[in-house]
């Protein structure tokens, strides 16, 4: 794990930087502001960025991978809350405010690369930056608002419509995620996946 500036593909992080569903909008103060907070670290396979019930809490940017949002009960039941991928972030800001420990753990789900910084650090940067804070405020909502969804989808649609609606929503994720790790988020086995496949039910 190094800073942006040390890095030896700062120049390539920088840019994945500036695609970055967040900060594509920030100036060039703004970024030179940002930055020196910023931690990149890579990832492998299985690797937990996040641990469920913990108070000491970060906030990533993605820039290469995978990652899931997963939550874990008390005998290791696991359920995957949303994928999210290269130019997409993964916070757990809600329960920084509400000063509660975090409520899932965020986990690679393939090899992947992150620039990070504290959550304080973080929560100081959008305070001073107003329309920065708004955007990402509302892209928490939208993630929360999509974990609803996805949450009632798994009661009222059958198995092909609950494929066809991540089909819909995530087409350029279908073929990146293992399909032992998106049957997971389905809540199919692996094998009606294969099945439903093989008859052309999706």
């Amino acid at each position: 794990m190094s800073l942006v500036e040390n890095h030896p593909e700062k120049n390539i992080i920088r840019v994945q930087l500036r695609q970055n569903i967040l900060l594509k909008g920030l100036n060039a103060d703004e970024f030179a502001e940002l930055e020196p907070h910023l931690d990149v670290l890579d990832c492998h396979k299985g690797d937990f960025l996040l641990n469920q019930g913990v108070h000491e809490m970060e906030q990533y940017f993605i820039l290469d991978g995978l990652l899931k949002r997963v939550v874990t009960n008390g005998v290791a039941k696991e359920m995957i809350l949303r994928f999210s991928a290269e130019r997409d972030m993964e916070t757990s800001y809600a329960a920084w405010c509400l000063k509660t420990p975090t409520p899932y753990s965020i986990v690679a789900v393939t090899k992947a690369r992150v620039a990070k910084l504290p959550m304080p650090h973080w929560i100081a940067f959008i305070e001073n930056h107003s329309d920065i804070k708004k955007t990402f405020e509302y892209d928490v909502m939208l993630g929360m608002s999509e974990i609803m969804a996805h949450t009632i989808t798994l009661h009222l649609l059958d198995a092909p419509g609950r494929v066809h609606r991540f089909l819909r929503k995530h087409p350029e994720l279908f073929d990146r995620i293992p399909k032992k790790e998106l049957a997971a988020y389905l809540n199919l086995s692996a094998e009606t996946l294969s099945r439903l496949k093989q008859h052309g039910k999706i």
